[in-house]
């Protein structure tokens, strides 16, 4: 392991790449109009990871910065979805997983079984406000509760000038269309949480779980490729990362949880990741959240990096611990509410913080 401290970092955003692979440069940095100052402890050699779309934007941003102080290393995180990123990671294909919900009850045992020498441990990272979208040409805002929620995406309600829409939306040009509604194709961690809000409101009649199970409506796969769809249909509705509802430019719904209509913003998504309690013991942190009875915005997620807390060894013990030090840090989480995120903050943050410490 080679290790390096390396101060002044510059941020560089990419954009678009479902693959983020991160390359070393001859002492080359990024640049970028918000710089994190911060001190890294450098690590060499590659590593891959993959899974969450929802937490590509920061991933990118985090691996550019980590990858501007140490050139030396290599970090490739492939966006495939989180169901396909803890098969990775169960697999050994990678270092780390990211998902947008903890470890099932019968994927933890197999994730352990992959450490072999510890235990599989679920880091909360990256916290989000989901945004439900919509493209309706004359309509700039609209409100929607669980109830039209889960009407609109089990195709109970097929037209936007639905009464139930109406009633939620009083003097709104709601158009006799026909909604063309998104959802996510693959096995994914942002429909988990989508799914988990309704169910928490008794208005979801399915199980829930990372692959869609409700009859009708278009699959499109990631955050990127459901932004993109709506973003290209008239008459559309569906639900990504904020991060992506914002470089999508496409207008988000806000939700009445039963104390009026609250934004889909990262400030009002914050209220309700900061009421979480942990679930796990020891370093192993899935959250239990609050959505039916939150002031906050409701429909959130928080991403965990999945690894072992012992079990890695080479690089990608050395790369995984001094990238995630970095991502858990204070200047880390900083760069995220920026690009659309919530930042774990808090008693959370500095039990991240000991988590990721333990990998060894």
């Amino acid at each position: 392991m080679s290790l390096s401290r390396t101060s002044g970092l510059a941020a560089v955003m990419i954009a678009g790449a479902l693959a983020l692979t991160a390359c070393g440069s001859d002492g080359g940095s990024g640049t970028s109009s918000s710089a994190a100052t911060s001190t890294i402890e450098c690590a060499s050699g590659s590593i891959k990871a993959s899974g969450s779309s929802a937490q590509k934007n920061a991933i990118a941003e985090w691996v550019n910065a980590y990858i501007a102080a140490c050139p030396d290393a290599t970090i490739d995180y492939q966006a495939t979805g989180s169901g396909a990123g803890v098969t990775d990671f169960i697999n050994k294909q990678t270092a780390f997983a990211g998902s947008d919900s903890a470890l099932k009850e019968d994927e933890q045992p197999q994730a352990d079984a992959r450490c072999a020498s510890g235990p599989a441990l679920n880091i909360p990272m990256v916290g989000g406000a989901i945004n439900v979208v919509f493209n309706v040409e004359g309509l700039d805002t609209l409100v929607l509760d669980a109830p039209t929620l889960a009407g609109i995406f089990n195709n109970s309600i097929t037209k936007w000038n639905d009464p139930k829409i109406a009633a939620l939306n009083s003097g709104a040009a709601l158009p006799d269309a026909t909604i063309a509604q998104f959802h996510r194709s693959d096995e994914s961690g942002t429909t988990d949480n989508f799914t988990k809000y309704l169910i928490a409101k008794d208005a979801w009649d399915f199980e829930g779980g990372k692959a869609w199970e409700a009859d009708g409506g278009q699959g499109a796969k990631g955050s990127d490729g459901v932004a993109s769809a709506v973003k290209s249909t008239a008459n559309s509705i569906g639900y990504v990362e904020l991060s992506f509802a914002e470089d999508a430019g496409l207008s988000s719904a806000a939700i009445d949880n039963g104390n009026g209509p609250i934004e889909a913003t990262s400030d009002n998504a914050a209220i309700t990741i900061s009421s979480a309690t942990v679930k796990g013991t020891g370093n192993n942190l899935p959250l239990d959240i609050d959505r039916a009875a939150t002031k906050g915005y409701p429909i959130v997620l928080v991403t965990y990096e999945i690894t072992c807390e012992k079990g890695l060894s080479g690089t990608d013990l050395d790369v995984t611990k001094s990238f995630l030090t970095y991502t858990a840090s204070a200047d880390g989480q900083a760069v995220l509410k920026a690009n659309g995120y919530v930042p774990i903050s808090g008693d959370l943050l500095t039990k991240v913080q000991t988590a990721v410490a333990a990998i060894g």
